[in-house]
Protein backbone atom coordinates (compact mmCIF):
# COMPACT_ATOMS: atom_id res chain seq x y z
CA UNK A 1 0.00 0.00 0.00
CA UNK A 2 1.69 3.37 -1.17
CA UNK A 3 -0.66 5.46 0.76
CA UNK A 4 -0.41 5.79 4.18
CA UNK A 5 -1.83 4.33 7.29
CA UNK A 6 -3.24 6.67 9.69
CA UNK A 7 -0.79 6.03 12.86
CA UNK A 8 2.58 6.57 10.10
CA UNK A 9 0.69 9.39 8.78
CA UNK A 10 0.57 10.88 12.27
CA UNK A 11 4.66 10.56 12.67
CA UNK A 12 5.27 11.46 9.08
CA UNK A 13 2.94 15.36 9.69
CA UNK A 14 5.02 15.34 13.30
CA UNK A 15 8.50 14.67 11.77
CA UNK A 16 7.94 17.62 9.68
CA UNK A 17 7.39 20.58 12.16
CA UNK A 18 9.69 18.58 14.78
CA UNK A 19 13.64 18.92 15.20
CA UNK A 20 16.39 18.43 17.55
CA UNK A 21 16.01 20.38 20.87
CA UNK A 22 12.39 21.28 20.21
CA UNK A 23 9.39 21.58 22.68
CA UNK A 24 6.51 19.71 22.43
CA UNK A 25 3.58 17.71 23.76
CA UNK A 26 1.59 14.67 24.30
CA UNK A 27 -2.00 15.72 25.67
CA UNK A 28 -3.01 11.17 25.94
CA UNK A 29 -0.27 9.75 26.80
CA UNK A 30 -1.80 5.98 27.25
CA UNK A 31 0.53 3.16 26.81
CA UNK A 32 3.53 6.03 26.06
CA UNK A 33 3.98 4.75 22.33
CA UNK A 34 4.34 8.61 21.42
CA UNK A 35 5.92 10.18 23.78
CA UNK A 36 8.57 7.79 23.54
CA UNK A 37 8.91 8.92 19.19
CA UNK A 38 8.26 12.48 20.49
CA UNK A 39 11.32 11.67 23.01
CA UNK A 40 13.47 10.59 20.48
CA UNK A 41 12.54 13.34 17.99
CA UNK A 42 13.72 16.11 20.18
CA UNK A 43 16.52 14.79 21.54
CA UNK A 44 18.81 15.21 24.43
CA UNK A 45 18.01 19.31 24.13
CA UNK A 46 14.20 18.96 23.87
CA UNK A 47 11.53 18.52 25.90
CA UNK A 48 8.47 16.61 25.78
CA UNK A 49 5.08 17.50 28.46
CA UNK A 50 2.91 14.43 28.60
CA UNK A 51 -0.18 14.19 30.40
CA UNK A 52 -2.89 11.42 30.80
CA UNK A 53 -5.46 10.68 33.88
CA UNK A 54 -4.50 7.76 34.66
CA UNK A 55 -1.91 6.89 36.95
CA UNK A 56 -1.23 3.32 34.85
CA UNK A 57 -0.77 5.00 31.64
CA UNK A 58 2.22 7.41 33.27
CA UNK A 59 3.39 4.12 34.96
CA UNK A 60 3.61 2.08 31.86
CA UNK A 61 4.77 5.82 30.11
CA UNK A 62 7.87 5.86 32.79
CA UNK A 63 8.50 2.51 32.18
CA UNK A 64 8.84 2.63 28.73
CA UNK A 65 11.04 6.11 28.91
CA UNK A 66 13.32 4.66 31.26
CA UNK A 67 13.90 1.26 29.20
CA UNK A 68 15.13 3.22 25.99
CA UNK A 69 17.14 5.68 28.86
CA UNK A 70 14.94 9.06 27.71
CA UNK A 71 12.89 9.71 30.57
CA UNK A 72 15.07 12.98 31.56
CA UNK A 73 13.55 14.41 28.04
CA UNK A 74 10.37 13.91 29.62
CA UNK A 75 7.76 15.18 32.02
CA UNK A 76 4.52 13.74 32.89
CA UNK A 77 1.78 15.06 34.46
CA UNK A 78 -1.27 12.56 35.69
CA UNK A 79 -3.63 15.46 34.73
CA UNK A 80 -6.07 16.33 32.22
CA UNK A 81 -4.96 17.48 29.08
CA UNK A 82 -7.22 20.62 29.66
CA UNK A 83 -4.96 21.92 32.42
CA UNK A 84 -1.83 21.76 29.72
CA UNK A 85 -1.38 25.68 29.54
CA UNK A 86 -1.16 25.74 33.14
CA UNK A 87 1.80 22.73 33.66
CA UNK A 88 3.71 24.02 30.64
CA UNK A 89 6.22 26.66 32.01
CA UNK A 90 5.50 30.27 30.53
CA UNK A 91 9.03 30.49 29.46
CA UNK A 92 8.16 27.74 27.04
CA UNK A 93 4.79 29.20 25.78
CA UNK A 94 4.84 29.74 22.05
CA UNK A 95 7.64 27.32 21.20
CA UNK A 96 5.92 24.31 21.01
CA UNK A 97 6.83 22.86 17.77
CA UNK A 98 4.33 19.73 18.03
CA UNK A 99 1.73 17.92 19.56
CA UNK A 100 -0.34 14.64 19.65
CA UNK A 101 -3.53 13.28 20.91
CA UNK A 102 -5.05 10.22 20.81
CA UNK A 103 -8.52 10.44 21.53
CA UNK A 104 -10.57 7.60 23.09
CA UNK A 105 -10.00 5.26 25.79
CA UNK A 106 -6.21 4.13 27.16
CA UNK A 107 -6.07 0.68 25.14
CA UNK A 108 -6.14 -2.46 27.42
CA UNK A 109 -7.44 -0.25 30.36
CA UNK A 110 -10.83 0.79 31.81
CA UNK A 111 -13.18 1.20 29.13
CA UNK A 112 -15.08 3.65 30.83
CA UNK A 113 -12.33 6.22 31.01
CA UNK A 114 -12.46 8.37 27.85
CA UNK A 115 -11.78 11.63 26.30
CA UNK A 116 -14.58 14.00 25.59
CA UNK A 117 -15.26 16.98 23.96
CA UNK A 118 -15.07 19.76 26.22
CA UNK A 119 -11.62 18.85 27.97
CA UNK A 120 -10.18 17.79 24.09
CA UNK A 121 -11.45 21.42 22.73
CA UNK A 122 -10.04 23.18 25.76
CA UNK A 123 -6.47 21.51 25.35
CA UNK A 124 -6.55 22.27 21.47
CA UNK A 125 -7.03 25.95 22.15
CA UNK A 126 -4.48 26.02 24.81
CA UNK A 127 -1.90 24.37 22.79
CA UNK A 128 -2.84 26.25 19.86
CA UNK A 129 -1.74 29.27 22.23
CA UNK A 130 1.62 27.68 23.16
CA UNK A 131 2.32 26.94 19.58
CA UNK A 132 5.38 28.36 17.75
CA UNK A 133 4.16 29.50 14.39
CA UNK A 134 4.30 26.78 12.18
CA UNK A 135 3.68 24.05 14.75
CA UNK A 136 1.09 21.23 14.34
CA UNK A 137 -1.44 19.40 16.44
CA UNK A 138 -2.18 16.08 14.97
CA UNK A 139 -5.65 14.69 16.57
CA UNK A 140 -6.22 11.22 16.21
CA UNK A 141 -9.82 10.54 16.56
CA UNK A 142 -11.36 7.10 17.80
CA UNK A 143 -14.91 6.84 17.23
CA UNK A 144 -15.32 3.36 17.06
CA UNK A 145 -17.64 3.78 20.38
CA UNK A 146 -20.53 6.28 21.33
CA UNK A 147 -18.47 8.62 23.40
CA UNK A 148 -15.72 8.63 20.44
CA UNK A 149 -18.46 9.54 17.90
CA UNK A 150 -20.20 12.41 20.09
CA UNK A 151 -16.31 13.73 21.01
CA UNK A 152 -16.24 13.41 16.78
CA UNK A 153 -18.64 15.53 15.93
CA UNK A 154 -18.03 18.16 18.66
CA UNK A 155 -14.63 18.26 17.42
CA UNK A 156 -15.09 18.34 13.90
CA UNK A 157 -17.45 21.04 14.41
CA UNK A 158 -14.88 23.47 16.27
CA UNK A 159 -11.88 22.84 13.41
CA UNK A 160 -14.29 23.59 10.58
CA UNK A 161 -14.92 26.31 12.11
CA UNK A 162 -11.24 27.88 12.99
CA UNK A 163 -9.86 30.75 11.20
CA UNK A 164 -7.85 30.12 8.24
CA UNK A 165 -5.65 33.01 8.67
CA UNK A 166 -4.40 31.42 12.34
CA UNK A 167 -4.55 27.83 11.04
CA UNK A 168 -4.61 25.24 8.70
CA UNK A 169 -6.70 22.28 9.52
CA UNK A 170 -6.59 18.84 7.68
CA UNK A 171 -8.30 15.65 7.71
CA UNK A 172 -6.78 12.69 6.42
CA UNK A 173 -9.06 9.20 6.77
CA UNK A 174 -9.78 5.82 4.53
CA UNK A 175 -13.30 6.44 3.27
CA UNK A 176 -14.14 3.18 2.40
CA UNK A 177 -13.05 0.71 5.68
CA UNK A 178 -15.50 -1.01 7.76
CA UNK A 179 -15.96 -0.27 11.46
CA UNK A 180 -15.34 3.17 11.99
CA UNK A 181 -11.28 3.49 11.54
CA UNK A 182 -9.46 6.26 13.23
CA UNK A 183 -8.68 9.61 10.82
CA UNK A 184 -6.45 12.38 12.01
CA UNK A 185 -7.35 16.04 12.05
CA UNK A 186 -3.98 18.21 11.86
CA UNK A 187 -4.04 21.77 12.72
CA UNK A 188 -0.70 23.42 11.64
CA UNK A 189 -0.61 27.26 13.19
CA UNK A 190 0.21 30.18 10.77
Amino acid sequence: MKLERVLPFAKSLLNTAVAEGDIVVDATVGNGHDTLFLAQLVGPNGKVFGFDIQGQAIQSCKEKLIHQNVHERVVLFQEGHENVSKCIPEHFHGMVTGGIFNLGYLPGGDKTIVTVPETTISAIQQLLQLLAPEGIIVIVVYHGHHEGQLERDRLLQYVETMDQKKAHVLKYQFLNQANNPPFIIAIEKR
